[in-house]
């Protein structure tokens, strides 16, 4: 699903037995993202991570879950905040372009797990990293 500066898409499990398995086919990191900085989070139970907008970098979410949660976002300054809410486990892989605030809330009851991947390189100097909140 497209919403203006955001896509939320759910990916298929494929795993057996042995546990989960989840590949983000088609999208950004299979037509040539280059990744340039990595990132892995947990989110607790009532917590949010995000609340923020990047000037000039794409990024890609990768979320597992086991329990609800949901995505909040903005089109840029002055556009409403939105959100879609996910329910049940499973794995959702979330592209976030420049200017759109984004923040990841965990309705649940158990651990979300996050890997956030950017197209430049994370500078502590100018992390690009400019808080606006569209989730409480």
């Amino acid at each position: 699903m497209d919403w203006g500066q955001l896509e939320i898409v759910e990916l298929a499990d494929t795993g057996d037995a042995r546990g989960s398995s989840f590949a983000s086919v088609g999208g950004p990191l299979t037509a040539g993202f280059a990744v340039r900085d990595a990132h892995l989070a947990t989110i607790r139970p009532g917590g949010v991570r995000g609340n923020h907008f990047h000037e000039g970098k794409d990024e890609v979410l990768l979320v597992m879950h086991a329990d609800a949660f949901s995505v909040h976002w903005d089109q840029g300054e002055g556009t409403p905040a939105r959100h879609h809410r996910v329910a049940g486990a499973g794995a959702v892989m979330i592209t976030v372009g420049p200017g759109a605030s984004h923040a990841i809330r965990n309705d649940g009851a158990a651990d979300l797990y996050l890997i956030g991947l950017s197209n430049q390189p994370y500078n502590a100097a100018a992390p690009d990293v400019i808080p606006r909140p569209v989730a409480g």
